[in-house]
């Protein structure tokens, strides 16, 4: 196993009390396609992207994030690092086996250092996907997921540690000191960001879509849809991305955005970006200003699965 045993970021599963009108957002409104069903689950799919799914839903009384999953290499990798983990103190959720989920596979799951299932797996079978054409306002893949945390310095320790992500760029306030962490495991800027907050949540999860044209119509069929806009659109500095930031039903904040900086990692440096520089957080200067109300929409509510894995 080599130091970044992590290849990509596969798919984001959320528990929700209500399982049919979260469903019905994902895929009659923001694009997603019911890949596979089960007993109070849904398993949705990205029409660009080869995962099995990039969200599964799962109806429960506590709104949480159920588990965050990447994939791995080979199995001998995912042993490698079940073993390395062990072997750090690192809590097993369970031990490396086949994963009896879409696509099956080879994985195991642990707590992060805040207490979030994390799984990681490898040959899992491909989806079979397609081009997404020029005007389709859908998702073409999941595209990062960014996390509160009320210790985001030991957070970001741990996985750049035990999972071998690196550091892209920091987002700083002149008060309120170093408040965001980009980290990549591959040439993607970032595939997961870690947040200063109150408590430990889910900040967003982004999709990527085709390119600007199709994003600027997603953003605007979420507005004439009447769903809630949070943020944007605008361009952000940190991966130089796209970014309009809306409310799921149950308050989740999720981001339509497109071309995400993929980066020379041979001669990256992070930067620090002082994010009360209006520039740093919209190139464009079209989004809505930053303020506390905007981000406090992003604290979400705190996590009600830390260290408590989910069922399935």
């Amino acid at each position: 196993m080599t130091d970044r045993p992590i290849t990509h970021l596969r798919h984001l599963d959320l528990a929700v009390p209500d399982l049919a009108r979260q469903q019905e957002f994902f895929t009659g409104t923001w694009g997603l396609t019911t890949e596979h069903t089960d007993s109070g689950l849904a398993f949705l799919a990205a029409e660009g992207s080869p995962e099995q799914y990039v969200i599964r839903l799962r109806r429960a009384e506590d709104k949480r994030i159920d588990l965050i999953a990447f994939g791995a290499a080979t199995p001998a990798d995912v042993d490698a690092l079940a073993t390395r983990l062990a072997a750090d103190d690192v809590r097993l959720v369970s031990e490396p086996g086949t994963l009896d989920t879409p696509g099956g596979g080879y994985g195991f799951r642990f707590f992060d250092n805040e207490g979030r299932t994390v799984e990681v797996s490898a040959d899992v079978a491909v989806r079979a996907h397609r081009r997404i054409e020029a005007g389709e306002s859908i998702p073409v893949r999941l595209s990062h997921v960014v996390i509160n945390s009320a210790a985001p310095e030991q957070t970001r320790a741990f996985y750049e540690r035990h999972l071998g992500f690196r550091l892209s760029d920091i987002l700083m306030h002149p008060r309120m000191g170093e408040m965001m962490y980009f980290l990549r495991i591959n040439r993607w800027h970032h595939s997961l960001a870690i947040a200063r907050g109150p408590h430990a949540s889910l900040h967003h999860a982004s999709f990527e879509l085709r390119g600007i044209d199709e994003y600027l119509r997603g953003t605007g069929r979420m507005l004439r849809g009447g769903v809630e806009k949070i943020w944007g659109p605008g361009r952000h500095l940190a991966g130089n991305n796209t970014f309009s930031y809306f409310l799921d039903p149950h308050g989740n904040t999720v981001e339509y955005t497109t071309e995400l900086e993929l980066i020379d990692e041979d001669s990256w440096h992070p930067h620090l970006y002082d994010f009360s520089r209006p520039e740093v957080s919209d190139q464009w200067g079209t989004a809505n200003e930053m303020n506390e109300f905007v981000a406090s929409r992003s604290f979400n509510d705190p996590d009600r699965g830390l260290f408590v894995a989910p069922p399935v």
